[in-house]
């Protein structure tokens, strides 16, 4: 069965809306200060690690319009990544080398692990990381913990886990963020 990684820029009060900066919140793009060359290879490496990038529709609609007009190395890796996005309300193919998976969204990321494959990512999409992460259906959560509070948005876990996680390793970086990894 493939790997399914997850991974989420958090702030230390829990916040995991608009690190980028999309226009999501008024506090957004806290994440961005913190990003450097050392922080831009690891990503560009994990999506090339990588033959899957899973999304849910709302993240998909962002980085799409965000990233998909981008340059670098590390979009480069981003468009050329074929993107499964698991939507109840788009349909078909999408832009930006994407396809619409319909259906519950446990079931419908099962049998994508199920396919032949490699190494599935996933960045963002908390409501489906949650549902995932309650059906034991990630095998490596990758919190990258920023050292900021911003005291207003979307927290990664706004409900109880019905089981714990597992601490794998902690990997500080020179800006102040750790990236804590944790297994089901």
């Amino acid at each position: 069965m493939r790997k399914l990684i997850a991974g989420a820029f958090v702030t230390l009060d829990s916040v995991v809306q608009d690190p980028g900066g999309f226009g999501e919140t008024e506090r957004g793009g806290w994440a961005l200060e913190y990003f450097d060359d050392i922080a831009r290879q690891r990503a560009t490496d994990a999506l090339l690690a990588s033959d899957t990038f899973l999304l849910g529709r709302a993240t998909y609609e962002i980085l799409e319009k965000a990233w998909s007009n981008n340059t670098g190395p590390y979009a480069e890796a981003m468009h050329n990544l074929p993107k499964a996005v698991v939507t109840n309300t788009l349909s078909g193919p999408l832009p930006w080398n994407a396809t619409a998976l319909t259906g519950e969204a446990a079931e419908t990321v099962t049998k994508l692990k199920q396919q032949p494959g490699g190494n599935i990512i996933m960045y963002g999409s908390f409501t489906l990381m949650r549902t995932l992460l309650q059906h034991n259906l990630i095998d490596e959560l990758n919190l990258n913990v920023h050292p900021v509070v911003v005291g207003t948005g979307k927290r990664l876990f706004d409900t109880a886990l019905p089981r714990s996680l597992r601490f794998m390793a902690a990997t500080p970086s020179s800006t102040g963020v750790v990236t804590l990894t944790y297994a089901p």
